[in-house]
């Protein structure tokens, strides 16, 4: 974590009596004793389990199974009515009148949902209201299916007969009305971010009319801030001159640059103030301002470094230190490759790595590495699995199975009940290079260029079943993975060829490589366009959440200032007119985009070498031409006149085609489509090519370049060994003859 020395004179105090959990029903009256009644303006907020992190169906097997889902009410929200719309399917196998689903919210029974014979086997849809009285900031919502299949004899709780469905598409509906909050620093990021809502963040930016480029680095390191919060919910903002009339926003200029409107105290130094939006009473203004734009980039460092110092409406900022540059590859998020990793780092709690049941649901653990990871030897990444469970007393169908990224890598056999632990030992056979092939690997796109990776630990115990009444109700088994096992990318190197869009896709490689864009500057034209602004904020946010930092050293150029910064990796932003590509990259440019007055683009023809459609390459060779109308261009290419930097430039016919790659990169299914150095999108189309030549950033030591050309010829070598392993026994026999000649001439 950075070391910086933070000074805050605090100008008013928060108030006293406002409630610890504003999400109650309490919370209105509470509110309305210590500030003006606000507008009650109710709305009804759809939640669907999909976005609550239940993907894919929740299967409920056995004779008593529970799958809970989690969802949180904002705290600028009060719950006055909720309704649980239950999407579901049950077994036309059970008894109906004991079977049935039981509903509690943080373990409160609220509902039962009966089974009947007429409607088995069909997608139900039920809803159920619940008593908001329940709903707290954050809520666990539990299903159990309590299932039999007979009356007249012991029963199988591993039955097929015994099983329900609930679907994804099942919606959790909350009304609420508003919550007039206190103007509180110390709430913060909440009201504009909060953590308790699992949607994408939506925030307004409020800016000057005409940006300059110190004003555009402090409104892009607060959206980094921002999109670092987010995380998985990522997040989009949009950019306004003007408060808006239902949104909470972020006011970012000098004092004589704020909107009108605005009560303001004396600004007499950097500041950031909370404040009721005059545009929407309900609504709260983060202002980050100060005299100058250096003032208001104090402001803004102060606030994404030190939130926990502040509190009251407003405050002073004397001092801020951001500390000293990062290092290369130190992102909080992503795992040191230097070492062995303990799997008690990738969990908040060790109680992650324990399931129980016969059929659990897998213990997943995130894996967050630099994209330019190689395999210089070819090898996996070795994983040294410790792991506990409840052992069967006979050998059976029990199995843990390892994948990553839901590929199976390889199935344990649980052997039965010994007085050690079980271990194992194994590679994942992930992130190697397109050079390092061998028959052995998996060549997984996802692998090899994501930084995201998922592993996954699945146990399977098998029941012990082995008479008609021997099962139990009950299964008491329980497994565990040791919070000391470790998986190790250690061996790998930072090397990697360039350009490849995959990795600035999904890690933002190799902008990220400095967690805090140190190594980054960004060219915006001359006289950006809202959707360049709003583009700049959003890739920023995404730079946040890749990294788990804040992008304080990002720099911010004009398609003039180009060419005058040396040593940076350069993020382009904007469209064919805006004048940001120079004439003088135009050999380097792996496509060139004409705009016509109308915003037509101009036909053209190109040479493809690669080319990638739905995610299957096609053999090098190939040709395609460009295709005519409104579109959006991800383009990748060597910076001119440098050794390994690259430049990566979203562009398009005109600004608004800048909303598409943006739409783009926020869709896991389409940010597996960008591939190569050119990637089009159009009407949610994307075409991913590769038409310029390669490069080649990072290291590979002498020793694993030349046993990387070897393996890539395995007779070669062969004979090359034998040669080789030839000329070292007659190098043998002849010193021995020279030894034994001098012996005997002795």
């Amino acid at each position: 974590m950075k070391k910086f020395a933070l000074s805050i004179y605090v100008c008013s105090a928060v108030l006293a009596a406002w409630p610890s959990s504003p999400s109650l029903l309490a919370a209105p009256q509470s509110a309305a004793s210590s500030t003006p009644a606000a507008p009650t303006a109710s709305s009804s907020a759809v939640f669907k389990f999909a976005t609550l992190g239940a993907y894919e169906p929740l299967h409920l097997r056995g004779p008593d199974d529970t799958r809970t889902i989690n969802v949180g009410v904002r705290l600028d929200r009060v719950v006055t009515a909720a309704t649980l719309r239950l999407r579901y399917t049950y077994s036309p196998a059970l008894v109906f009148p004991i079977s049935h689903l039981k509903v509690s919210i943080n373990g409160e029974a609220v509902a039962t949902v009966p089974f009947d014979s007429e409607h088995a086997g069909q997608m139900i849809t039920r809803d159920i209201a619940l008593d908001p009285r329940f709903l707290t900031d954050f809520n666990q919502l539990n299903v159990q299916l309590i299932a039999h299949y007979t009356l007249d004899h012991c029963e199988d709780p591993d039955n097929s007969a015994l099983w329900a469905d609930i679907s994804p598409s099942s919606e959790i509906v909350l009304d609420t009305q508003p919550l007039r909050l206190p103007d509180d620093l110390s709430l913060l990021p909440a009201p504009f971010f909060d953590r308790r809502d699992p949607r994408q963040l939506r925030l307004p930016f409020v800016l000057p009319a005409a940006p300059d480029n110190a004003t555009l680095e402090s409104a892009g390191i607060l959206a980094s801030w921002f999109g670092e919060l987010a995380d998985y919910r990522q997040a989009r903002f949009t950019v306004a001159t003007a408060l808006p009339a239902d949104a909470h926003a972020v006011v970012v200029g000098t004092r004589e640059q704020l909107p009108a409107g605005l009560t303001m105290p004396a600004i007499d130094g950097p500041m950031l103030i909370m404040a009721d939006n005059p545009a929407a009473p309900t609504k709260k203004l983060l202002i980050v301002t100060g005299r100058t734009e250096a003032e208001v980039k104090q402001a803004v460092d102060a606030l994404v470094l030190g939130k926990a110092a502040l509190t009251g409406s407003q405050a002073s900022v004397e001092h801020v230190d951001i500390g000293p540059p990062r290092k290369p590859y130190d992102a909080p998020r992503w795992l040191p490759i230097g070492r062995p990793i303990a799997f008690k780092r990738l969990v908040n709690d060790p109680k992650q790595l324990q399931v129980s049941g016969s059929r659990p649901d897998a213990i997943r653990l995130n894996l967050r590495v630099p994209a330019d990871l190689y395999s210089w030897s070819g090898q996996g990444v070795p994983l040294d699995l410790k792991y506990r469970y409840t052992a069967p007393t006979v050998q059976n169908n029990s199995a843990l199975a390892i994948s990553i990224n839901d590929l199976l890598v390889k199935s344990l056999r649980l052997p039965p009940a010994e007085d050690k632990d079980g271990k194992g030992r194994l590679q994942l056979p992930i992130l190697g290079g397109t050079d390092a092939r061998t028959a052995d690997l998996l060549d997984i796109p996802a692998f090899r260029v994501g930084s995201a990776n998922q592993l996954q630990l699945k146990f399977d115990l098998d029941s012990q079943k082995t008479g008609l009444c021997q099962g139990v109700a009950q299964n008491p088994v329980r497994a565990a993975v040791d919070p000391d096992s470790t998986i190790d990318f250690s061996h790998f190197v930072h090397y990697a060829r360039m350009p490849n869009l995959a990795y600035f896709a999904n890690s933002g490689f190799p902008f990220t490589r400095y967690a805090d864009l140190a190594q980054t500057a960004v060219v915006m034209p001359d006289h950006p366009a809202p959707q360049d602004v709003e583009t700049l904020l959003t890739v920023l946010g995404h730079m946040g959440q890749w990294t788990g930092l804040p992008s304080l050293r990002v720099q911010v150029l004009r398609a003039g200032q180009a060419a005058s910064v040396p040593n940076k990796d350069l993020l382009v932003i904007g469209d064919s007119g805006s004048g940001v590509l120079p004439a003088a990259w135009r050999a380097a440019l792996p496509l060139s985009i004409a705009s016509e007055p109308n915003g037509q683009v101009t036909r053209t023809a190109f040479s493809v070498k690669e080319y990638w459609r739905d995610g299957v390459q096609v053999p090098e060779g190939s040709a395609r031409l460009g295709e005519s109308g409104p579109i959006a261009a991800l383009l990748g290419f060597e910076l001119p006149n440098s050794h390994g930097r690259s430049v990566v430039a979203m562009t398009g016919t005109s600004p608004a085609r800048l909303g598409d790659l943006l739409d783009a990169l926020q869709k896991p299914d389409l940010v597996a489509k960008l591939q190569g150095d050119v990637a089009l999108v159009q009407d949610g189309r994307i075409e991913s090519m590769r038409v310029g030549d390669t490069y080649v950033v990072g290291y590979v030591p002498w020793y694993a370049q030349i046993w990387g050309r070897a393996i890539r010829h395995p007779v070669l070598l062969g004979v090359l060994g034998a040669i080789g392993g030839l000329l070292l026994a007659i190098g043998a026999f002849t010193a021995l003859q020279e030894l034994a000649a001098r012996r005997r001439g002795i």
